[in-house]
């Protein structure tokens, strides 16, 4: 409800005190939403698993403080522009207008012109020049029956008929188009969105699609894309060195659900100049038994950067065949344990009285020194990163390493700090590795960004339906988490596969690949 703006003062001294008030209050309003958007991102990186539904309250209770802050502060500036009055200190800037993209069509809307002049009445108006003021606005998704029309012909000399082949079909005997098929699929598995949601919005533009048909749509254009996810796979694994990780995934069962494991191994050659295109494979297990790595990885032998699971330690044995994979620890890893001893917005938000370790305060912004001197050769060939490493970062490394001992020597074997500091102590080798080959980067983040899709997801369709559902949703991440990697849209370029996969040659289906693909010309599709 819209309240009455309060009375200005007419007195001067009054109303410079009441303006600063109002921006006082402004500031604090602005100072509070940054702080309340520190801890809400900070709880939704912590909350990286299944949330506890007091969290979840907690973290809901948030946002909507938040949104009530930013619903007053901009009620207080509405107020602050209705008294007209202009204090230097306190002058908004002009914002910045919008360039939309050039690709985007233009619907030109003239407004009427005046008829004669305002001030003095003449009609002899002479256009010198408009004004262009640019809103973005959106036409709702057209739907469309496309007809394929098989003409038959007669021939007059021998009375055969003659009628062209039937289109091969995206799904066979299906009814659901390439551009549909995709649409389900990126929303279902990149968007998030279940297809009970799907398809309650289909039925309010119209369309009639059952969750059930749906599905079947699901699993059939899977096993067409089923022989891409293999090309993949083998790109994958092709390389010299991968990053590998995994995570959790709810799955439904007879008595209540249980957790499988959602597996990816990322192929990332550019940090170190590499130009082979990244790609990233996922596979699906119903538990994290360390069988599985191995079965994945049964035909590798390179650089494996991971964690310090110990369901990868059998890929690092010498007599391992085809070879032994050299370990790469992950040093962001190593100092997410030293953060969350220093993170005060963390400390706060469990309201509990344990004061800042100083110690992981100062081991931060140790291991951030580091990162800041590798970003500065990222992208570079691997010579040139392993000469700046053997001059410049191995001695801040060796310095961290030594004084870590230090402290640690100090500290009892029960305390945080000093877990957390073993957690690297103890694999020493694996950490400084990186020292000694250029390929080798320094955080497994590579392959925690493959997986930040999954734990958005999972707050949206909560399950798996089963375990081929699993390996279902591990096929489809990986062809639309390789997409993303090739900077193509994933919708786009599975409605072009979908529409051309079933006629193209098996021996060329490397074109299809994200990225060997190219977008089909519009103007030929136009034609």
């Amino acid at each position: 409800m819209a309240t009455t703006a309060d009375p200005l003062p007419d007195d001067k001294d009054a109303l410079k005190t009441a303006l600063i008030e109002a921006r006082a209050k402004l500031l604090g309003a602005e100072a509070l939403i940054e702080h309340l958007q520190l801890v809400i991102a900070k709880m939704k990186r912590e909350m990286f698993g299944p949330r506890s539904e007091r969290s979840q309250r907690l973290l809901d209770q948030l946002e909507l403080e938040l949104e009530e802050l930013a619903a007053a502060k901009g009620e207080d500036e509405a107020k602050a522009e209705t008294a007209n009055t202009h204090v230097q200190s306190f002058m908004r800037h002009k914002a910045v207008r919008r360039d939309f993209p050039e690709h985007l069509p233009r619907r030109r809307v003239v407004h009427p012109r005046p008829q004669s002049c305002p001030c003095c009445g003449s009609s002899k108006l002479t256009k010198i020049g408009e004004d262009i003021t640019e809103t973005l606005d959106v036409v709702p998704r057209q739907w469309l029956v496309t007809e394929h029309v098989r003409e038959k012909f007669s021939c007059r000399s021998c009375e055969k008929i003659t009628q062209p082949p039937a289109p091969f079909h995206a799904i066979a005997r299906g009814f659901a188009g390439p551009s549909l098929l995709a649409m389900i699929l990126v929303d279902k598995y990149a968007d998030h969105q279940p297809l009970n949601r799907q398809s309650e919005q289909f039925a309010r533009e119209g369309i009639t699609l059952a969750v059930s048909t749906m599905a079947d749509h699901v699993g059939a254009a899977t096993a067409v894309l089923m022989p891409l996810y293999e090309l993949i796979k083998v790109h994958v694994f092709r390389a010299e060195r991968i990053h590998g990780d995994d995570t959790t995934v709810p799955v439904l069962a007879k008595v209540k659900v249980r957790t499988g494991r959602l597996w990816t191994y990322v192929r990332d050659d550019r940090p170190f100049g590499g130009s082979t295109p990244p790609a990233a494979v996922f596979f699906y297990s119903p538990d994290r038994g360390g069988a599985h790595p191995e079965h994945h990885l049964s035909g590798y032998a390179g650089i494996l950067q991971a964690d310090a699971y110990s369901g990868f330690t059998g890929l690092y044995k010498p007599q391992r065949s085809p070879g032994p994979i050299t370990e790469a620890a992950c040093w962001a890893h190593a100092r997410r344990k030293l953060f969350e001893l220093a993170d005060i917005a963390s400390k706060a938000r469990k309201k509990t009285q344990a004061l800042i370790s100083p110690i992981a305060f100062a081991a931060v912004e140790k291991f951030d020194a580091v990162f800041m001197m590798e970003r500065s050769i990222n992208g570079l060939p691997p010579e040139e990163r392993l000469a700046v490493r053997r001059k410049d970062i191995a001695p801040v490394v060796n310095d961290l390493i030594a004084w870590m001992m230090r402290e640690r020597a100090k500290l009892s074997r029960h305390n945080d700090v000093a877990k957390a500091m073993d957690y690297m102590l103890r694999r020493i080798d694996a950490f400084t590795r990186f020292l000694e080959d250029g390929r080798i980067c320094l955080s497994n983040n590579a392959a925690e960004r493959a997986l930040r899709g999954i734990a958005l997801g999972r707050k949206a369709w909560l399950f798996a339906g089963s375990d081929r559902g699993g390996e279902r949703a591990a096929i489809m991440f990986t062809l639309i988490q390789t997409a993303k990697l090739s900077n193509i849209d994933p919708q786009a370029w599975l409605a072009d596969v979908l529409d051309r996969i079933n006629d193209h040659s098996a021996r060329r289906l490397d074109e299809l690949l994200p990225w060997n693909w190219r977008p089909p010309d519009r103007a030929s599709l136009a034609a």
